[in-house]
């Protein structure tokens, strides 16, 4: 995530480069990631409830993200290879109309009165499987469609989408799911389609692939660039506990606002919190760069969250909860363009799939552990308890982390591009 920056100008004896906002190609990917994205974040409240609905039982509803995150980590490195060597837009499209066909079968699951706990968990799987190809195949095509001079400024305006939708989603999926339990998932795929459209449009050019008949080892060449670094290293096990304890709090804060006989609106309502935190986040992220060390700013956007998760095992109403949550967002823009920086800017872009894919991969691995261990936590000890094992596990890592030397004195590099 960025904070809102002037590109940088080109040189001299060069023409200055259009407006941003002038870029229909950009824009539209931008609308399109949108919509997507909105939808995505309407969805993530109904499945849950929906799955309460069903069982009554939060380990179900943990199993649906554990089966969905694993899904996401098994494809993440075989998809860094297939977007290297493959049009990145033609797999953008493919990955969308997966996530249509999958969200229409659930709503059309719901009109017939014939929705399942095992559709659900097969769609988890879908749904995991296409989010590396979808994500990272979409920040390839924003790469081709902006000038690298203004890449940072098209990364705030991607970031502002994403806190946007963050805003408008839960709240939609709460609202939509009490007038009519099919209407998220519609919304949802709604979404999808209208992303699908924009691809559609788009016609980046694009670097030629790489040679398709370098062996499967491949898979695995991101990964080992980014674990030759020990401070890189490092950072990428920090976030990566980060999401382990993170990626299952909207699941925690759902239970326990139920636990309250709260509202589906007003758990929307409350989840909203986070896209508060992560606009406002974004215009801290240009004075923490340029006053912070990034394994400095890491550990303490981290140290930072272990109060907040503490402190949402006892508020109560959803208000108070979207005020935690607000809160604990203000420092993860920052971790976005961190990794943007420190990684994706460093290599070519025949490799850059790879490294992307990697990073996610690497950092999506605590997704599926947090969020499986969660909804056991949840069944076994109550939403309070659970959130204050989240909470000791994060500053655990926290600690972990502060004892190594090499994260602590890493410096940016020098080219921030």
């Amino acid at each position: 995530m960025t904070v809102v920056e002037h590109a940088a100008g080109t040189e001299d004896n060069t023409t200055p480069l259009p407006p941003l906002r002038r870029n229909w190609r950009f824009q539209l990917l931008w609308a399109g990631s949108a919509a997507s994205l909105t939808g995505i974040g309407a969805a993530d409240v109904a499945y849950p409830l929906t799955i309460l609905a069903l069982t009554g039982s939060p380990a179900w509803a943990g199993l649906f993200g554990l089966l969905q995150a694993t899904a996401t980590v098994l494809c993440g490195l075989p998809a860094g290879v297939l977007l290297d060597r493959h049009d990145r837009r033609r797999v953008l499209l493919v990955t969308e109309s997966m996530r249509v066909a999958a969200t229409v079968s659930v709503a059309a699951a719901f009109v017939l009165h014939r929705l399942t706990l095992t559709q659900l968990l097969l769609v988890a799987v879908v749904l995991g499987a296409a989010q590396p190809l979808g994500g990272a195949a979409r920040m390839l095509l924003v790469r081709a469609v902006v000038a690298p001079e203004q890449l940072t400024a098209a990364l705030t305006q991607d970031e502002l989408r994403v806190g946007i939708a963050e805003l408008a989603g839960p709240p939609l999926g709460g609202l939509l799911y009490g007038l009519g339990r099919a209407l998220p998932f519609l919304f949802s795929a709604l979404g999808f389609a209208v992303s699908l459209l924009c691809a559609l449009i788009v016609r980046p050019q694009q670097p030629a692939p790489t040679d398709a008949s370098a062996g499967f080892g491949t898979v695995f060449d991101g990964i080992r660039a980014l674990w030759r670094e020990p401070a890189l290293r490092t950072a990428l096990l920090l976030v990566t506990v980060l999401n382990a304890c993170g990626a299952p709090l909207t699941l925690a804060v759902i239970y326990r606002l139920r636990e309250q006989h709260t509202a589906s609106w007003a758990i929307g309502a409350a989840l909203t919190g986070t896209a508060v935190g992560a606009l406002a986040g974004a215009g801290l992220v240009g004075f923490l760069h340029r006053h912070f060390r990034p394994g400095t700013l890491l550990i303490g956007v981290v140290a930072v969250e272990v109060p907040v998760f503490a402190a949402l095992g006892f508020v109560h109403g959803p208000w108070a909860v979207g005020a935690l949550l607000a809160v604990g967002m203000l420092g993860v823009p920052t971790l976005s363009v961190l990794l943007d920086v420190l990684i994706f800017r460093q290599v070519p872009d025949a490799q850059r799939g790879r490294a992307i894919t990697a990073t996610m991969t690497v950092v999506g691995l605590g997704i599926p552990l947090g969020t499986g261990a969660a909804g056991l936590l949840l069944q076994l000890l109550g939403g309070t308890r659970a959130v204050l094992v989240l909470a000791a596990a994060l500053a655990a890592g926290a600690a972990w982390a502060t004892a190594q030397r090499g994260l602590r004195t890493a410096n940016w590099p020098a080219d921030r591009g």
